[in-house]
């Protein structure tokens, strides 16, 4: 039984950063794969990030250099550093965990404007 809640989303200009935390509760912070996806309106849902069990972390082109996914164990919770944000970087972002199950996340609003 895992609840996964995003927090960190909101308004930043283009070129800014932000970073995005996931706290996990229950028993267990230990999982196969964890990940960040986003969504915009119309748009079909996007993988941005995944961590693995080992720690070994993946990027898709459109945020490798600008993303960083990393886990705090001691407090059970994942981040998403985001810098040089982009306004197609606009989107609902969900953390993600994976190992038999998958949780997901509600949301949180991340927009880059100026």
């Amino acid at each position: 039984q895992v609840r996964l809640v995003e927090s960190g989303g909101g308004l930043v200009q283009p070129g800014g950063s932000l970073r995005l935390s996931c706290a996990a509760s229950g028993s267990t912070f230990s999982f196969t794969v964890m990940g960040w996806y986003r969504q915009a309106p119309g748009k079909q849902r996007e993988w941005v990030a995944a961590i693995y069990a080992n720690g070994l972390t993946k990027y898709p082109d459109s945020v490798e250099g600008r993303f960083t996914i990393s886990r705090d164990n001691a407090r059970k919770t994942m981040y998403l550093q985001m810098n040089s944000l982009k306004p197609e970087d606009t989107a609902v972002y969900y953390c993600n965990a994976k190992s038999g199950y998958e949780y997901w996340g509600q949301g949180t609003q991340v927009t880059v404007s100026s």
